[in-house]
C-alpha cells in the first residue's frame, strides 16, 4: 500500500469513537414507546422514512434525529400521541446528545503514532456542527489534528472543496474511515486513496455494495493495523 501522502484524513463517528450504537439504543427505546400504536419494526421503518425525507432540511445529527422521531410519532398515531410520549422523546434525544464519548480500541495509539512521526492528519466528519464539536472536545483528540472539517455531507464536491482549500491534490490525499459511502467511495472517485476500517454496525443509509480490487483502496479489520502499514513502509 502506498503510504506517502501530503495529508491524511480521519473520519470521526464509528472510526475514532462509538456513535451508531448510541443511535440504535435510542431508536430501540423510541420504538418501545410507540409499540402500543404499531409493531416496533414498523415504527423503525417509519422513522427511517422520515429521516430520509428530512435529510435535505435538517442534515445529520442528534437534533435532526429527535425532530424526525417527533414527526414520526405524530404521523403514526394520527395526531393522538400524548404529551407524555413527546416529552419522553425529547428526553431520549437529550440523552443521546449527552452520551459520553467512548474511543474505539487503538485510536489513541494510532494518533500518537502519526503525531510522533510528524505526518499531518486532519479530522473530516459530517453532521451537526455543535454536536460534532462537543464530541471532539469531550474526546480530547483535537490536539492531534492539523485541521478540523465538519461537513454537512461527504460527497465528491465536498472533498474537492476541502482539498482545494488546503492546497492538496486528491492523488496526495488518504482518507481513513468506517463508511464506504461517505469516507471512501467519494475520495476514490476524485483520485484519492482510502483505508476502510469497517465497524460492526452501520446506519442503513450508509450501506453500499462492497468495492473489490480497487488499486487505491486498502481494507483492514482494526484501526491499530494502520501503524503496521506505515511502519513497514518507512522501515
Amino acid at each position: 500500500m502506498k503510504t506517502e501522502f501530503d495529508l491524511i484524513g480521519f473520519d470521526a463517528d464509528d472510526t475514532l469513537w462509538i456513535n451508531q450504537p448510541n443511535y440504535d439504543d435510542a431508536e430501540n427505546e423510541y420504538c418501545e414507546l410507540l409499540s402500543n400504536y404499531i409493531p416496533t419494526e414498523d415504527v423503525s421503518k417509519e422513522l427511517y422514512n422520515t429521516e430520509m425525507q428530512n435529510l435535505s432540511l435538517y442534515g445529520y445529527g442528534a437534533k435532526s434525529f429527535m425532530l424526525s422521531m417527533i414527526e414520526t410519532a405524530i404521523r403514526i398515531t394520527n395526531n393522538e400521541v400524548t404529551q407524555t410520549i413527546i416529552n419522553e422523546i425529547i428526553i431520549l434525544g437529550k440523552k443521546l446528545i449527552n452520551r459520553p464519548v467512548s474511543l474505539l480500541n487503538g485510536v489513541q495509539e494510532v494518533l500518537e503514532f502519526f503525531n510522533e512521526t510528524g505526518i499531518i492528519i486532519i479530522l473530516v466528519t459530517k453532521g451537526d456542527l455543535i454536536d460534532q464539536e462537543r464530541k471532539l472536545h469531550n474526546s480530547s483528540l483535537e490536539k492531534y489534528f492539523h485541521h478540523i472539517e465538519i461537513m454537512s455531507d461527504k460527497k465528491e464536491l465536498d472533498y474537492l472543496k476541502l482539498l482545494s482549500h488546503l492546497d492538496i491534490s486528491p492523488e496526495r490525499f488518504l482518507m481513513i474511515g468506517n463508511s464506504m459511502k461517505s469516507d471512501i467511495i467519494p475520495v476514490l472517485n476524485i483520485g484519492g486513496f482510502g483505508i476502510h476500517v469497517p465497524y460492526h454496525t452501520t446506519w442503513q443509509h450508509e450501506d453500499v455494495k462492497k468495492i473489490d480490487n480497487h488499486p487505491n483502496l486498502t481494507e483492514i479489520d482494526n484501526i491499530s493495523e494502520i501503524i503496521k502499514l506505515f511502519s513497514n513502509q518507512n522501515s
